[in-house]
């Protein structure tokens, strides 16, 4: 069974957004899984000198013109947050929280904040927004609001997502959408064709 593949993205990322929408569809075409791993950029933004492309001139500008014709081009359902740049600590917290004894509802939870921020246009950066978002989308599964709302403030939760974001910085990841293809780095939604093609050659 070959490995699966590594997708690094954070919550405040449209590209991530719009990577999510595509990247488990793809790898099963080529029989392989996909490992989420939500980190945070601005922690990663301490490393690299960088900081949020809206915050920067002219690239921020670009990027809401971007982001706003990626939609059209793939019919993705999208709403530019007012909130962006936003803050995707609880929102990974609450990942992290679910991952290791419950991926898919992890992958569900994650594809249900992304879509409240990026296709309804909500602040999931609040910590009770999150909650509820989770209680909502999980509730039929067992998980409440209160249960979520209780694990973004465990030090076992936190912990996990500061190792997470430092283990991406040591394998190179600098970027939302990140994919680590059997070591092979790919940054960008623009790269998922190209992460296609590697899958179905084996590489160049």
């Amino acid at each position: 069974m070959p490995d699966p593949i590594d997708f690094y993205f954070d919550f405040a990322s449209p590209y991530g957004y719009f990577a999510s929408l595509r990247i488990d569809e793809l790898a099963a075409k080529h029989g392989r899984t996909v490992t989420w791993r939500p980190v945070l950029l601005g922690a990663i933004f301490k490393v690299t000198g960088m900081k949020p492309n809206l915050q920067q001139p002219l690239r921020g500008e670009y990027l809401t013109h971007d982001v706003g014709r990626i939609a059209r081009l793939t019919g993705a359902p999208f709403t530019f947050p007012d909130s962006a740049p936003v803050n995707g600590v609880a929102a990974s917290r609450a990942f992290y929280w679910l991952t290791d004894g419950h991926p898919e509802q992890a992958k569900l939870l994650a594809r249900a904040l992304y879509h409240a921020h990026f296709a309804e246009g909500r602040d999931i950066g609040p910590a009770e927004t999150v909650a509820e978002i989770a209680g909502r989308t999980l509730g039929s599964l067992g998980i409440d609001r209160a249960a979520a709302a209780a694990a973004l403030q465990d030090p076992t939760v936190k912990d996990r997502l500061r190792t997470e974001t430092d283990d991406a910085v040591e394998r190179g990841v600098f970027g939302s959408p990140f994919v680590i293809v059997d070591g092979e780095p790919f940054w960008g939604w623009d790269r998922l064709d190209m992460v296609d093609r590697w899958l179905a050659t084996g590489g160049w």
